[in-house]
């Protein structure tokens, strides 16, 4: 590349809050702040009970179906709304919305979410970048990009099953937490990452490598 392109290349990497290494700088969180005056009204809000909260017990282990042997790639949990998202490796460029109560349904998860390995799914991630680096149109995109996506490719690690089981076991008492509490929560098992909103201000955004460390070292116990 010249100069010009490696020079655009590092800016690129530094500028992104998510990198081809993951979490810039290896930080262990990365907090973007919202609204100054929720944090001052934080302590007014009362929390709001919703269609999540309410059958919390009975969809926590179909989130974890979801991630582990299901399309789902990406998991929203809109716990003040109800609202769920989910994005699948079989129509990747696209989000799906669905309410809580039918996520608690198991035939409608059967029909919605077609079954797959979590090795598949990790490998059928493989064959669609591959995909896309053979098309021509892919091609022409401008040199650094080239070098940034083989880097991506070099760096890139899934998260790991067992993190995905610890994530989902906390979902319950991040949500129920006196006062501070979570308002919604996306995992992401291809970048490895979690983003939080929490009722006071703002999002957090973290690795899943060092989710337990940050709210052992972030939260009330």
């Amino acid at each position: 590349m010249s100069s010009l392109e490696k020079d655009l290349e590092e800016l690129v990497l530094k500028e992104s809050i998510v990198s081809a290494a993951g979490i810039n700088a290896d930080n262990l969180l990365i907090g973007i702040r919202g609204d100054p005056s929720m944090r001052e009204t934080t302590v007014e809000r009362q929390r709001y009970s919703s269609s999540v909260d309410e059958h919390i017990n009975e969809l926590l282990p179909h989130f974890e179906e979801l991630l582990l042997n299901r399309s789902t790639y990406q998991l929203f949990v809109g716990f003040n709304n109800g609202e769920i998202r989910t994005s699948s490796v079989f129509d990747p460029l696209t989000q799906e919305i669905h309410t809580a109560e039918k996520i608690m349904d198991e035939a409608y998860l059967s029909r919605q979410f077609p079954e797959i390995s979590f090795e598949d799914k990790i490998q059928l991630t493989r064959d669609i970048y591959a995909g896309l680096r053979a098309s021509p149109i892919y091609q022409r995109m401008p040199g650094y990009w080239h070098n940034i996506m083989k880097r991506r490719r070099q760096n890139w690690e899934p998260m790991e099953q067992h993190e995905i089981v610890s994530i989902i076991s906390t979902l319950k008492t991040l949500r129920e937490m006196p006062t501070y509490y979570m308002r919604n929560i996306t995992i992401n098992i291809l970048q490895s990452l979690v983003r939080i909103q929490f009722n006071c201000d703002g999002t957090q955004i973290l690795d899943a490598e060092n989710y337990t460390r940050f709210l052992e070292e972030n939260l009330p116990s």
